[in-house]
Formats: C-alpha cells, sequence, structure tokens
C-alpha cells in the first residue's frame, strides 16, 4: 500500500489536540494497515520519527433515519507518537572517528491541520 492510501485524514478533537504537546498525533487509516505500515507511512508524509502507534479499531454506531435502522462503518484509528527532541545521529567511520548524519527530521507535524 502506498502511504497515502494508509493514513485517511486527522482526527481533531478536544482530546486529540490536548495530547498534541506530548508529541501525539490522531489519525484515522486504513482497516488493513499494521502498526509498521502506519510508522513508515508517517515518517515517510510528515518527515519526522515515529517513536510509537497505538492502534484502534472503532465500531459503527447505530443510526436511525425515520423507520429505517442502520449501521455506520467501523474505522481505524491510530495514535502516533513522534520524537520531539530529534538528535542528529552518530556513528563511528572506518577509522573510528565518530561523524553525524546529516539527516534531520522535524519535531512536529505541520500539515495537521490545526
Amino acid at each position: 500500500m502506498l502511504p497515502e492510501d494508509i493514513i485517511i485524514e486527522p482526527v481533531i478533537t478536544e482530546k486529540s489536540n490536548d495530547s498534541l504537546q506530548a508529541g501525539k498525533y490522531t489519525f484515522k487509516v486504513n482497516k488493513k494497515a499494521t502498526k509498521v505500515d502506519i510508522a513508515k507511512a508517517v515518517e515517510k508524509l510528515f518527515d519526522v520519527k515515529v517513536l510509537d502507534v497505538n492502534t484502534i479499531t472503532v465500531s459503527g454506531k447505530r443510526k436511525r433515519v425515520g423507520r429505517s435502522v442502520g449501521m455506520t462503518s467501523d474505522w481505524k484509528k491510530a495514535v502516533v507518537t513522534i520524537d520531539t527532541d530529534p538528535q542528529a545521529k552518530t556513528y563511528l567511520t572506518k577509522g573510528g572517528k565518530a561523524k553525524k548524519g546529516s539527516k534531520t527530521v522535524k519535531n512536529s507535524i505541520d500539515a495537521y491541520g490545526i
């Protein structure tokens, strides 16, 4: 699956807005996506480092319109924790010298819709 197919939309509620300070972002995701797929998709789309992914399958609610009764569809929610203090990676070269990596990541998701 493509990253654009895994992450459907952000979930914007009071609870999800309160958890933004801790680096936790909530997304509506594809029902077939795994935690590893979700982590890779968020890292690729938003250029952040993902620390943890928690998933919840939200059951559909019973709805009534007039005499007919139906159900809304089930969906999957993912709470993604990102690294809010990213550090440059340090590794040893062939001679034993420490060298810092040049790849930097962001400390927040700007396109979250807030």
